[in-house]
């Protein structure tokens, strides 16, 4: 696939703004709740990234009801990472076309940099093919959150600064909230998250033979809670578990298996003994 000659759109403004105030925070200093909310805003929405995006969206690995359905969609939505739709359709596109031609983040095909970020600033992938997502576009609220993207993103960031606001009583501390809470938590999660479309696939270790170059690495399936498992990953998709063995430290399936218990999510797709053994053939995801 060529790669669409680099423009710098609107997007591409706010995701280096974004990058660029993450480095601001660093000349604030933070208080204990500053750095809390730091992380944990990325975690609750690393899980709307792995749970809700990839692993429900992309794959439907699970099934739950459809207001919480939607609840995914919003907390994914908060990373700034577009709508459910599109990073589903994509999501499906990739594993369908892994390091082929027609991958449209394959760091053999185009090299570490367009893997990582490159495609994500390129304004031709705005778009996407609504007939790969049909199973949720039948779902009004869905097509609304994804056209209105941005919703989800921007109610955050101002919420961070107006809780920031309450808690100091100062704008300055509004501001540190800000910076903290959304700005710096957001550039981590951006990054952990296209860490698996590039590190992944040229650093760890392989278990199955995929057809393409998916590794698994232990550093970033901590990193990015349990996604990082990502070998098994491309040889089993549908599974809503990627640490396949018990020492596969996989927090995003304890969360699903969790909200199982309590009845929020059902019909959980586990690997089975012919894939554990590497027997079951590989498994793509039109």
């Amino acid at each position: 696939m060529t790669k669409p000659a680099f423009q710098l759109t609107t997007g591409g403004i706010l995701f280096f703004g974004i990058h660029a105030l993450a480095i601001t925070a660093f000349f604030v200093k933070p208080d204990l709740t500053a750095i809390l909310l730091c992380l944990g805003l990325f975690l609750i929405r690393k899980f709307g990234i792995t749970g809700g995006y990839h692993r429900y969206f992309s794959h439907r690995s699970y099934k739950t009801s459809r207001w919480f359905q939607f609840v995914l969609a919003w907390l994914g939505g908060m990373s700034a990472q577009k709508g459910a739709l599109w990073w589903a359709a994509h999501h499906r596109h990739h594993h369908q076309h892994s390091d082929q031609e027609e991958d449209i983040h394959s760091v053999k095909q185009q090299g570490f940099y367009w893997a990582h970020v490159g495609w994500i600033l390129a304004p031709d992938y705005n778009d996407y093919d609504a007939k790969r997502v049909k199973d949720l576009t039948k779902f009004r609220e869905l097509v609304f959150i994804d056209k209105y993207h941005f919703i989800p993103p921007v109610a955050l960031a101002i919420a961070t600064y107006v809780f920031g606001l309450l808690m100091t009583g100062t704008a300055m501390g509004g501001l540190m909230y800000f910076l903290w809470g959304f700005c710096l938590s957001t550039v981590i999660l951006y990054h952990t998250t296209f860490a698996i479309n590039s590190f992944c696939h040229l650093l760890g270790s392989r278990r199955y033979e995929t057809g393409e170059s998916s590794r698994n690495s232990f550093i970033l399936a901590i990193l990015t809670l349990g996604e990082g498992w990502h070998n098994n990953h491309h040889y089993y998709p549908h599974c809503a578990r990627q640490g396949f063995f018990w020492w596969e430290i996989d927090p995003t399936y304890y969360v699903i298996k969790l909200l199982k218990f309590v009845r929020i999510v059902h019909e959980i797709k586990e690997p089975n003994a012919r894939v554990l053994e590497g027997k079951e053939a590989t498994a793509a995801l039109g």
